[in-house]
């Protein structure tokens, strides 16, 4: 690869791309098949929560239809092979756009992506372990629920439903990072950030409720973190005179 993009015909970046996008091709065929191998126990991952229901009825998810299990199946393997094969997809996109950034934009974008997966990371164990449980111990304990009534619950949606809500609440972390990358190439001002932030406390709290199951407690165990994250990110922005230009 040349060593500055900037001096590159136009078709030259054409076959750079697409060959990023032929690696990321093969990358993503292959991950889907290491999914697919492993499809049991990513599933079993998203199941077990659902053994600790309390109930005195059979607690297994079930199918409604002999084609259901076959669908969940392969949409966990696209899915697991797009998560698999991720690390590709990023290093081809750094890869394309790194010769046209100055020394100081490839920092901040490498800083953002180490910090990135540190925040999936933290923000996937904390999903999964403790406000997904959380989640589901409330909406499913006796004052909505009798004990003497038991749960059918359905295979395929109850797991998406997980991994749809896991995928937001990661996500959804990510925000303050964001402000912060663009606070420190000045497309984002500290003192406006900070006079907006009221009005940035009551969005946590809304894009919680839009990503989270219908329960105060998983809402705000999402929009707490982001809070925290906000108020982080301008505390570094001080120190390090991001957003001051």
């Amino acid at each position: 690869m040349p060593s500055s993009q900037k001096d590159m015909p136009i078709l030259e970046h054409i076959r750079e791309l697409r060959n990023i996008i032929i690696t990321s091709v093969i990358a993503f065929a292959v991950a889907c098949i290491v999914s697919f191998i492993l499809s049991k126990q990513i599933i079993s991952i998203f199941t077990e929560p659902f053994t600790r229901i309390d109930s005195l009825v059979e607690k297994t998810l079930v199918v409604s239809s002999i084609a259901e299990g076959f669908v969940a199946q392969l949409k966990i393997t696209v899915i697991g092979g797009f998560i698999i094969s991720m690390p590709v997809h990023i290093f081809g996109l750094a890869r394309f756009i790194f010769p046209g950034l100055s020394v100081r934009e490839k920092r901040i974008v490498m800083s953002f992506l180490v910090f990135s997966l540190l925040l999936i990371i933290a923000g996937a164990w904390m999903v999964y372990f403790k406000l997904i449980p959380l989640a589901i111990r409330f909406l499913t304990n006796p004052y909505f629920v009798p004990r003497t009534v038991g749960f059918l619950l359905n295979y395929q949606t109850n797991i998406f439903y997980l991994l749809t809500f896991l995928f937001w609440a990661v996500l959804a972390l990510q925000l303050p990072l964001i402000m912060e990358i663009l606070l420190a190439m000045n497309v984002l001002k500290r003192r406006q950030v900070w006079k907006a932030t009221r009005f940035i406390i009551v969005g946590c709290f809304i894009l919680a409720a839009i990503v989270t199951p219908p329960d105060i407690a998983s809402q705000i165990g999402v929009a707490l973190p982001l809070i925290c994250f906000h108020f982080l990110a301008l505390i570094i922005a001080k120190i390090f005179k991001f957003g001051e230009g």
